[in-house]
């Protein structure tokens, strides 16, 4: 059975980034949240329900049917929301993981600053069309802090997941973070 492995942080963190580089090293599928994404607000509204049902819909059948495969496994980003949406991305993950021979969480966090360079970074731009109205993804980066608490509190993460691991990158290269993870989980 194939491992699942959940890299989350804030917008820009480099969640993607990071998955790139660890799928080289690995040779697990990368499906960062922004396939689903795209693919998605071209036929719904960012903002309705229906997109947040679809994309849950998605992403679970995705997950569900990788489960079955032969894959050594897959690396999935995403949002995590540690205190509003807790319960709720909490049974997401249960949900996603069932089937998996072992899942792993890796939460990115870096300074504000380094977040809002990595918005406008040209690996960015070409694989998240959404983000490429630059003025937008600014402000909705700058809103989420207000609106989400997408990093956890020291020992939080620990708590809430078996096999965890918490790195701030923010000047670790995409590289030197994926071998940590590479390293500690012994992939």
């Amino acid at each position: 059975m194939p491992n699942f492995i959940m890299i989350c942080g804030p917008q820009a963190v480099g969640k993607m980034t990071v998955g790139q580089e660890l799928a080289k090293l690995t040779g697990y599928k990368l499906f960062y949240n922004h396939m689903t994404i795209e693919m998605l607000r071209l036929i719904f509204d960012y903002d309705q329900k229906i997109f947040r049902k679809m994309n849950d819909v998605v992403r679970t059948k995705v997950f569900e049917e990788f489960a079955k495969s032969n894959e050594k496994g897959i690396i999935f980003t995403s949002c995590f929301d540690f205190k509003y949406e807790l319960e709720e991305d909490k049974a997401y993950f249960e949900e996603w993981t069932e089937g998996f021979d072992k899942s792993y969480v890796i939460e990115l966090e870096a300074d504000l600053e380094e977040r809002l360079r990595r918005n406008k970074t040209e690996n960015r731009l070409e694989h998240k069309a959404s983000k490429r109205d630059l003025e937008w993804s600014e402000r909705d980066l700058l809103n989420s802090i207000h609106k989400h608490k997408l990093n956890s509190e020291p020992g939080q993460g620990e708590e809430l997941f078996e096999n965890y691991m918490k790195i701030n990158n923010t000047n670790i290269s995409a590289e030197e973070v994926a071998k940590l993870i590479k390293n500690r989980f012994e992939l």
